[in-house]
């Protein structure tokens, strides 16, 4: 029994929730094979274009080099999502619709009841560890601080929902309009401080915020340097099961989960090992994507 396979899902339900959060309620003949792990469980869903169909996607053990040695024009592309739900027949996936510029934004946008993807995720025969999770908190924690932009918002709102009602925290969110705040559910011990990018520019409500909220968090810390990821050549990719300087911590006053733009990520990373002090290997920090560049491929 395998522990991660595609599916090839076709929709059967379209909601908008916001201006900015389509949901995509899918099914498959063997969706019920579909596993849930929870929190941020990462996924790929790969789009069909006009040039490229489903058929051409390589789905065995050893997909990712197959796809890979495709020539550039016959690969069919994709993208990482978040699981938002599962129930019996039936998988969500909440997406980020805006103006098309890519294969993904193009789907979202033109896809009908009936539309066709192929998700590569965890099956109910998964066991063990999961490393499309990155929401890994020490055991004992005091507070979380979850960041991140629309691409976040969907793993922060699993999270919100997956965690015990009596778990403290913040949750720091930037959206592009103001309807789409309403997107994140709500969870009695968490302060929500979200804001609308209409209203200033990228990064300028996450920047601030964090450096509003984030010291009371983190009251007796102490600073450390930060090693520097080159985010046009590496991956701004870390959580502490594999943090650098010591394996997980057993308990944290605070554990940060920061997703969304590299730049801002980086950026807010190290204002809170540096500047704030949150022992780097409470913070875990996701690069989804950069401005300016198509990610996923």
């Amino acid at each position: 029994m395998t522990a991660t396979r595609f599916f090839r899902a076709r929709v059967t339900r379209i909601t908008q929730l916001t201006p900015s959060f389509r949901r995509f309620t899918v099914t498959a003949d063997d969706i019920n094979e579909y596993g849930d792990p929870g929190f941020d469980q990462r996924i790929k869903v790969v789009f069909p274009t006009a040039t490229v169909s489903l058929d051409a996607m390589p789905t065995g053990e050893d997909w990712y080099t197959e796809w890979r040695a495709l020539p550039e024009d016959a690969r069919p592309p994709f993208r990482t999502y978040t699981t938002r739900a599962v129930r019996p027949g039936e998988v969500d996936i909440d997406m980020v619709a805006h103006e098309p510029d890519g294969p993904a934004s193009v789907w979202i946008e033109s896809a009908t009841i009936g539309s066709e993807i192929l998700i590569a995720a965890p099956t109910i025969h998964a066991t063990g560890v999961s490393y499309g999770i990155d929401f890994v908190p020490p055991a004992q924690t005091d507070e979380y601080l979850l960041v991140g932009d629309e691409t976040a918002a969907p793993a922060i709102a699993v999270i919100l929902e997956q965690l015990p009602r009596e778990a403290t925290g913040v949750v720091i969110l930037e959206v592009p309009y103001a309807q789409d705040v309403a997107y994140l559910p709500e969870h009695p011990g968490f302060r929500v401080h979200a804001a609308a990018r209409e209203a200033g520019g990228r990064h300028e409500h996450l920047e601030s915020a964090v450096r509003e909220h984030a010291g009371a968090l983190c009251p007796n810390g102490r600073g450390s340097e930060v090693e520097e990821v080159d985010i046009d050549s590496g991956i701004l990719w870390e959580v502490p099961r594999t943090a650098k300087g010591g394996a997980a911590l057993k308990s944290a006053p605070l554990y940060a989960w920061i997703a969304g733009e590299a730049s801002a990520v980086k950026s807010l990373r190290r204002h809170l090992v540096r500047d704030v002090g949150v022992d780097r290997r409470a913070v875990s920090f996701m690069g989804y994507w950069r401005l300016g560049r198509a990610e996923g491929s």
